[in-house]
């Protein structure tokens, strides 16, 4: 990542996926997970690097110099590659990848600007980030509790994304339910979310509507103006032109005057030589 690139919302949205990378990378290193845990961070994985994807095709499509931008531009594609089979390299490159965006954005301070700088695509940015993040962590929790669980409905890593994306946009088929305590915490918890943050997609929404009217409004301002100055431009003009024309109509009563003068006064008579 240029040093020199402009930070934008969306980049704060792949550093924290990119955080989530990392966990899940170290549950899977350091822990021994069930067979439908791991299909579960597999599928994620797949959402993962759909966004990772769409960050290098808009920096292959914005770089002046394609070449150029694929002397490091690799590492990006790289990393948007799937964690699987003959690809297990990609983790090395997901690694770099994360390094890079932690250095572009190198400090809290940094983060906080970004998400400020324009509240409308701050606030679209934060619920994108907590909405996959909830996603992720509550089809991971509800899988762990409820998996086990003989009575439960929720054992597979399909049931468990499902719940969760079901449960996030407050749909509530009924189709798929927690049994145990721990998962009606993890349900309700999900709930809440989804209700907050399905309302700052809706606010975000009505936030460009706004703008729209915003600028329009604003683009009438600025040809009225526009139009003041036009015609105060003319106008000066206009006086500019009658007081040259009054100058010169003052020039000519006033030689008029003065021929009038010369021709009423009388002359001396000329005198004969003796």
């Amino acid at each position: 990542m240029d040093q020199r690139e402009r930070i934008t919302p969306f980049q704060i949205f792949l550093l924290f996926l990119s955080l989530y990378v990392l966990l899940a990378l170290g549950a899977q290193t350091f822990f021994h997970l069930s067979s439908e845990m791991q299909r579960l961070l597999r599928y994620l994985d797949y959402l993962v690097c759909f966004f990772f994807f769409i960050d290098f095709c808009q920096r292959f499509y914005r770089a002046e110099s394609k070449l150029h931008y694929m002397k490091w531009g690799w590492i990006d594609l790289l990393a948007s590659v799937p964690v699987m089979g003959q690809f297990q390299a990609a983790r090395v490159f997901r690694v770099i990848l994360i390094f890079r965006l932690i250095r572009a954005l190198r400090s809290i301070q940094t983060v906080i600007d970004v998400v400020f700088r324009n509240r409308a695509e701050g606030v679209f940015a934060t619920a994108a980030t907590a909405t996959v993040l909830l996603v992720a962590f509550g089809a991971i929790a509800m899988l762990l509790i409820e998996g086990p669980v003989p009575e439960s409905r929720i054992n597979t890593a399909e049931d468990a994304l499902w719940w969760a994306f079901v449960t996030i946009t407050t749909v509530g088929y009924g189709d798929y339910y927690p049994v145990t305590l721990g998962g009606r915490i993890v349900a309700v918890i999900v709930m809440i979310g989804g209700v907050g943050l399905f309302g700052s997609f809706a606010a975000y929404i009505g936030s460009l509507f706004v703008a729209d009217e915003n600028d329009d409004a604003d683009r009438q301002q600025r040809a009225q103006r526009e139009m003041m100055r036009h015609l105060n431009r003319q106008m000066e003009e206009m006086r500019h032109e009658i007081a040259g024309l009054r100058a010169s109509l003052d020039n000519r009563s006033a030689l008029s005057d003065e021929a009038g003068e010369n021709e009423a006064r009388p002359r001396s008579p000329a005198r004969d030589d003796p």
